[in-house]
């Protein structure tokens, strides 16, 4: 690596620059202002109004802005997007501000005075109009900021470039007249390069393709830019895995969106697409909802269906050797092995290595088949929910073995294991048969990468509406 590799490497912006820090110190002065206006608003507009002591309003002050903090990091307004849509940004403060005022409205309203209640909606009005307004403003000088530092560069996104020499080129150009995008490349890796010589790039070569894993653990970018021909799908595929499993944001020329069935993000840089592959797949609040509702949904399936659990162990054990349970281990988020169970329905072999099971296998068991058609056998795998190795809604945790065959097959199948394995999915949803051969297996990423990229409370909860009716038709594998 040369020297300006690694002196670029410290570049990136410090923490009293970056995006998220500046945004809260906007948004800290916004809250502070639009409360001390919301009270002079109630001091004049109303007349039966409570006095507070100086102490007491600092209090409430800092509550105020805890509760906006905390509001505004659920919403996602607290990430380093440096780089994102005014319109975006100001939709999200839209939103948060409005549902968190309604919150505050309610609690005030309930405890208020007759007064307040007689003419609550001109207050409330007041008070989200200022809060809004001062938090937008804030966020426009703030990104103003933002700009003016990249282009003096006291901003500077540490970047590598992968690509084809021709791209290459074309993107070092665009890079070099957008200097407020903040770019600071380290270096390129470029791929299919003869050993013909070329001109210099301008920049330093840091290695190959092959090289991709072992650059970006040395110069540790925030980004990593990619851009290919078209026709080298597989090569495009396997750099963008591997900048993304090293904890890099990716972003890729537009025109190859096409190649990505489902595990990538588009978002606009002044105008200009770039595709993203990014490692949050969620909104703060999401992630929170999501965890709540794996817990919730979990303990309420084991506590009021325990007698029916214990039914359905106590017939698999009567009605074949072997234990009651069938435990397995699985890969898991970030590649973490774990055990799962499920309720055994087939026979018991213990010569039978890694395998799945076939099309009206004849090991499974005749209770073991009505289980697996209704999808009753993977209740045990609540347990893993609830211990946070897996999730009510994700992609099926496959087991080492095959985790292994299919990474050395297709280098991008390592995408799944950014999000905790699901009891139910996507994939299970449309009812579809064990991959077998390498095309099925491609065509189950498309369903996973889908829901990755699609990733919501919403499709969570739309996949488990569709389990239920998946179950009550029977349509589980058999």
């Amino acid at each position: 690596m040369t020297a300006r590799a690694e002196a670029g490497s410290c570049r990136s912006y410090g923490t009293m620059w970056r995006p998220s820090m500046m945004q809260l110190v906007v948004d800290l002065l916004a809250f502070t202002v639009s409360f001390a206006v919301y009270q002079i608003v109630r001091y004049f507009m109303l007349t039966d109004v409570r006095t507070f002591s100086l102490t007491d309003h600092a209090v409430i002050a800092s509550l105020s802005c805890a509760f906006w903090c905390i509001a505004f990091w659920m919403g996602g307004l607290y990430r380093d997007y440096y780089i994102r849509s005014p319109f975006e940004e100001f939709f999200a403060l839209f939103r948060v501000t409005f549902l968190g005022s309604v919150i505050i409205f309610l609690m005030i309203f309930f405890g208020s005075s007759e007064d307040f209640r007689n003419n609550p909606r001109f207050v409330f009005f007041v008070y989200w109009l200022v809060l809004f307004g001062l938090t937008a403003t804030g966020r426009i000088v703030a990104r103003q900021l933002q700009r003016r530092l990249r282009v003096h560069g006291v901003i500077a996104i540490s970047t590598v470039l992968i690509g084809t020499r021709e791209r290459l080129a074309e993107l070092l150009v665009d890079l070099r007249d957008e200097p407020a995008w903040g770019y600071d490349v380290l270096g390129v890796v470029e791929v299919g390069t003869s050993d013909t010589p070329q001109a210099s790039l301008g920049v330093a070569r840091l290695g190959s393709i092959d090289d991709v894993p072992a650059v970006l653990r040395a110069v540790r970018p925030r980004e990593v830019l990619v851009t290919m021909d078209h026709t080298d799908h597989d090569a495009l595929l396997k750099v963008t895995a591997q900048a993304a499993d090293e904890g890099a944001l990716v972003r890729i020329v537009p025109d190859l969106y096409e190649i990505f069935s489902g595990q990538a993000r588009t978002q606009q840089i002044y105008g200009s697409p770039l595709i993203e592959v990014s490692p949050e797949l969620m909104q703060p609040w999401e992630e929170v909802a999501k965890r709540t509702m794996d817990i919730v949904v979990s303990l309420l399936i084991l506590v009021l269906g325990l007698p029916v659990w214990l039914l359905t162990a106590l017939v698999v054990k009567l009605s074949s050797k072997g234990p009651m349970f069938f435990v397995q281990d699985r890969v898991g988020k970030n590649g973490s092995v774990f055990r799962m169970a499920k309720f055994r329905s087939m026979y018991t072999d213990d010569r039978r290595g890694p395998t799945w099971t076939a099309e009206n296998d004849p090991r499974v068991t005749p209770f073991g088949r009505f289980i697996r058609k209704t999808h009753l056998d993977e209740i045990p795998q609540l347990w893993n929910v609830l211990n946070g190795e897996m999730s009510l809604v994700g992609p099926r945790p496959e087991q080492p073995h095959y985790v292994e065959k299919f990474t050395q097959m297709l280098p991008y199948y390592r995408r799944r294991h950014k999000v905790r394995p699901g009891v139910t999915g996507w994939w299970q949803v449309k009812v579809k048969s064990n991959p077998e051969s390498l095309e099925e297996i491609k065509n189950r990423l498309r369903y996973d990468f889908f829901y990755i990229e699609n990733m919501s409370f919403k499709l969570d909860l739309e996949i488990m509406v569709r389990t239920v009716f998946v179950m009550l038709r029977g349509h589980g594998r058999a």
